[in-house]
This record gives C-alpha cells, structure tokens and sequence, in this order.
C-alpha cells in the first residue's frame, strides 16, 4: 500500500474512534459551549472510569508490589525550587509566530509536518530529497533555533492556517505563571511535572522509611504545560495526569533484588545503536540487555520490564509497544541512560512512559539551592581511615562583612565541593581573596583569606554521606489511555450485515462499567430480579449498568458494547440467567444465585472466561 493511502486510512480509522469517544462521552472538549480552549478536555463518566481503574491498576502494580511511599503535593509551586530544578530557565520549546495574525505554532512540528508529508504523499519525491527529509526527521530535536529558522526559510514553510510569513524561531517557556498571596511578591507556577514535590521531600521520606536505602516514592497528580499549538486530542495537552516514580538508590549499587522476576521477559527494544544504523526495532531477552550493558543498570531494566507487564495488562498490544533508547543527543548531560516505552497508534510512536536513571542531579540541585543537605548514610561496620576536606567557615568576620546574609554565605562555604574548595584554597594563598558563586544570594562575594581555613585531614570515618541516584518512571496517564483506545477499538457487521457496528475489547480490568443486567423483556418478574442481580453485585463492589427499556435485546447488546462492557447478565427465566461474552458473542447459564460470584471472578482476573466456559452449560441464543 502506497504512503498516501496508509496515510489516509490512519485519518479515517481515527475519525471512527474519536467520534465514538466524543459521543459515548468518554471525552469532550472542555468549555464546549463556549466554542472550546485547545488542549483542555473533559473526561465524561465512561472515560473517569476508565482512568480510575487505570490508576488503581498503576497503584496496585508499582505502589503496593514495591512498597513504594506515596505523597500528594500541591499543584501551586514555588518560583525557586522550579528555579533550582532548571524550568525556569530551559522548560522551553521554540516558536514561530504568523507575522500578520499574531498566531503561534510551534517550529519543530511545522518542519516535522512538512517533511512527513512530503515522504507520505509526494510520489515523484526525488530518492536525494526524500533522504534529506529523512535525516531533518532524525536530528529535528538537535536542531538549534538558527537551523531550524533556517530550515523553515529554505523550505518556504508559512502558516498552516493563512499562508502568511512566519517570524524566526524564540524560546517560550511552557510553564503556567501565576503568583502566591495576594502581594504579588511571591512569584508561582503550576507544577510542569510532579517529581519535584517529592525531590524536596527527600529528607524527612529518607527518614520515614528508617535512613534505608532504596527506596521508591510514588505521586498521581495534574501537570501542566502551557503548549504553543496543542493538537493530537488527548496526547498533547494544557493539563494531565502524570503518575511517576522516584526510586532513590545508592549510585555505587544499582543491582535489584527482584530483577530475576522479569530478566527472562523478551519485547520490542530499540536501542541507541539500532536507531544510528537504521535498523528496526527487535525482540531482546531484557536480562540479556542488562548483562550485555545496553540498559545500564538492574533497576533500570527491572522498572522497563515492570512497565512492559504494566501496559500489557492493561490491554496495550505487544507488537505496537516497544522501548527506545534516547540518542546521546536528547539525554540530559546527566542523565546515565533513559527509555521511553512508545506505543504506535494512528498518530505514529508516542512515548507514554519515559524511564531514566537521572543519577543525583535533582538531589544535588536542591541540595545546592536550599542550603539542606538531601544526603544517604551507609554505616561502616569498622571505621575506615579516610583524607577527609575540613573548611571551616570564620563566623565573626563573615557577619562583619555580609551581616544578614552571613548564615547563607556560611552554608555555600560548607557545601563546597573538593575541587572548588582547593581552588579556593589556592587563589586565596596566592591573592587574598577570591570570587565565590552564592546560589542562595544568586550573586558573586568575594571571600577573604581571614574569612575561611580550607585544609585537608587523615580522618576516621564511621558512615559514608552520599546523594542518592534516582531513576525516575515517569507515565503519562491520558496518553497510555488514549493508546488504550485505539487498541481496543473494533468493528463487526450486525446481526442483519447491513451495519458496521463498534466496539472497544477492553480487558476487563479496564472496562468503564464491568456489566449490564437486561430482563429480556418488560416483565415484573424479570425486573424484580434484575434488581436483586444488581443489588448482588453492589455487595462484590462491581459497576453495573441496568437495562429495563423495552428496546430489542439486540440493541441493547450494542449499545454497552460500543462503551467496552465485557459481560452482559439477560434475564430471561426466574431460575437461571444467561452471560454473555463482549468479543465472542458466546453465552453460558447460570443460577440467579451464581451469577454475581461468576462476574466477580472473570472481573477480577481469577478465572478466565474460557474457565467459565468449561464449567457452566452454554446457551445458543
């Protein structure tokens, strides 16, 4: 099949699956009655009940299998701990604006788009041209803003929208700015993620969970992000859930425990290496990955595995999921190794988890910004004879000099490293004084040599005071749903073959609803026991939907699959009902008194529906 025509098909399967979304209620825009903001939407009932058995889901895999501590924190955060974790200054993604209109749109999605769509439905694109789009695809993100300004220019790309000229591209910072109390003096923004609320946590987590080393943290909470020119309906958004972890371990000891329980899972990797040769993506033993040092470390390959399992349950196809290692160019200099799990839908691969061992950086950042020590201890069974950095800070004179200030020069004096300590040392020795940064002060002081003694001691030591490493998985919730969607979306010919109709195969564990009860037809009798079902399954803790309108049993069948309800309880007798299954169409029988007990079963994953199958006698209808 030509590009075009993929291309083409893409956009109509999409169509089908958002039109059943926005009209089942699973999602709307937000504010629809005022024409709508980009970027912001409305989950309806079937849609919340999706994303809350999601997040269950999410807690019950990684919060209670790992023990992990979970915190809630506010959205409102301070300018300066965003100030220390660098989004302030680099949370930025550059921009282009229509010079007549004022519109803007984000510079690497048009030159992306352009380049997509000329690969895709330019037949007569010259194999040279078609290479160079190509490789702009594959260095867009390393591109500076004068290349990509250039880029643009060549190109002769203009506004979507107009076909106006566009401005060259400048950095926007995506954060939402507000401020604290009503002065105006305390600058604000809404948190861009939710990681940082548990960073300066670290300290009072550390000692809940007994000065132990690791451990994980876990937060769900709203993100956001002001896009440029939100698009892509629930994938990039204003406002999301994020649910990430942090889990904080000694950077000399990454191995893990449980790692063993996942090394012999085998999926869709794409390693770094794979990505420069353009090679595909392949399936690689994640235990051999380790062992051959594509994944860094155990802890890193133990969370790819456990996300793997993760949005497999859920319902995510294994043969359109795969994980991604970053290029050298898009990590962090930081950073010793990330993947993103990607999930292919009609948009293409979205990444929906990223997974990456940030080493100690955010503790540091903190460490440095706030003055707090965010430190580990590992206790020595005996002491060991260390060359240890002693400075000690001249109290008196540092208040003559700096007076209000002297407490925070005196923390940055004590929180040097050895390399700056030494040359401090040094220029102190040789010119009496020397130039020293103080973030808290955010400005240069000059220390005097009468300020401070730096010196070097052969010391006993009874601990080891370290920054923790932390790898961090990081899922963004609407994306992981959205790709659930697409998955799970179906179409078969009605009873008749004069329709298509649609449904959603979502495993039970997800449905929106996890049954519909129906007396087959208008009748006191049927309705009463309809009733007493219902009130059973109230008791099992199973949503339901009840059914006692008078359309045909057919309909009603359609309707709750359409919504991805996976069993269907018909009254039709006193004694006995049928069950019937969402995706076979097959239907068993069994007693009134039965049937809440069997739902409860296939629902939570105790027995499978081919288990009832075997059991119970089934019904032709």
């Amino acid at each position: 099949m030509d590009p075009a025509q993929e291309a083409q098909n893409r956009e109509t399967f999409r169509q089908a699956v958002t039109n059943t979304l926005e009209r089942r209620l699973f999602y709307i825009p937000s504010f629809k009655i005022y024409r709508g903001v980009a970027g912001l939407y409305d989950y309806g009932p079937p849609g919340c009940a999706v994303k809350s058995n999601v997040l269950a889901f999410w807690r019950q895999h990684f919060v209670l299998e790992e023990n992990m501590l979970e915190v809630d924190c506010p959205c409102v955060t301070p300018e300066v701990v965003l100030k220390a974790s660098g989004h302030v200054d680099k949370f930025t993604d550059l921009m282009v604006k229509d010079e007549k209109t004022g519109t803007c749109y984000r510079a690497d999605h048009l030159l992306k788009d352009f380049c997509k769509d000329k690969l895709e439905r330019d037949p007569n694109l010259p194999a040279e041209k078609a290479a160079e789009f190509r490789h702009v695809l594959a260095v867009l993100d390393d591109l500076s803003s004068e290349e990509l300004g250039a880029k643009i220019k060549e190109y002769g790309i203009t506004a979507p929208d107009t076909k106006n000229p566009l401005s060259a591209p400048y950095p926007f910072n995506l954060m939402f700015q507000t401020s604290i109390g009503p002065s105006g003096v305390s600058p604000g923004y809404m948190r861009p993620e939710t990681a940082q609320g548990i960073f300066v946590n670290f300290k009072d987590l550390y000692y809940y969970n007994g000065n132990k080393l690791p451990f994980a943290a876990a937060q769900i909470g709203q993100a956001f992000r002001n896009e440029i020119s939100p698009r892509q309906g629930l994938l990039r958004v204003r406002e999301f859930t994020l649910a990430e972890i942090e889990h904080f371990v000694d950077p000399e000891d990454k191995s893990h425990p449980k790692f063993p329980d996942v090394a012999n899972l085998e999926f869709l990797m794409f390693p770094r290496e794979d990505q420069v040769a353009g090679r595909s993506a392949r399936r690689i033993n994640i235990g051999e990955a380790v062992a051959q040092g594509v994944v860094n470390n155990e802890t890193l390959g133990y969370f790819i595995g456990r996300v793997y399992l993760f949005l497999t349950h859920l319902g995510i196809d294994k043969d359109r999921l795969r994980f991604r290692q970053h290029l050298a160019n898009e990590m962090a200099h930081y950073a010793a190794d990330c993947w993103d799990a990607e999930i292919e839908c009609s948009y293409g691969w979205i990444e929906c988890v990223g997974i990456a061992d940030r080493s100690a950086y955010d503790l540091r950042a903190h460490t440095d910004k706030s003055g707090v020590p965010l430190v580990a201890h590992e206790k020595f069974p005996e002491p060991r004879e260390v060359e240890k950095l002693i400075i000690v800070p001249a109290k008196k004179e540092l208040g003559l000099a700096f007076k209000g200030n002297q407490k925070m020069v005196v923390e940055a004096l004590e929180a040097m490293g050895e390399k700056e300590a030494m040359e401090m040392k040094e220029t102190l020795e040789s010119k009496g004084e020397a130039a020293f940064n103080v973030c808290t002060l955010d400005k240069v002081v000059t220390i005097n040599k009468n300020m401070v003694s730096i010196s070097k001691e052969i010391k006993k030591e009874h601990q080891r005071v370290f920054t923790p490493s932390v790898i961090e998985p990081s899922f963004g919730i609407g994306r992981i749903i959205y790709c659930l969607y697409e998955h799970s979306f179906n179409t078969r010919p009605s009873r008749d073959g004069d329709e298509q109709m649609n449904f959603f195969s979502f495993p039970p564990l997800v449905a929106p609803i996890k049954c519909t009860v129906f007396p087959l037809v208008q009748n006191q009798q049927y309705e009463e026991i309809a009733r007493q079902i219902a009130k059973s399954l109230t008791v099992y803790g199973i949503s339901y939907k009840i059914d006692i309108t008078g359309t045909s049993i057919g309909k009603r069948y359609a309707r709750t699959d359409e919504l991805g309800v996976p069993f269907a309880i018909t009254v039709d007798s006193a004694s006995s009902v049928t069950i019937r299954e969402r995706d076979s169409k097959q239907q068993i029988r069994v007693n009134v008194d039965e049937v809440a007990s069997v739902i409860k079963e296939v629902t939570d994953g105790q027995s499978t529906w081919g288990d009832v199958l075997w059991k119970y006698p089934t019904h032709s209808s």
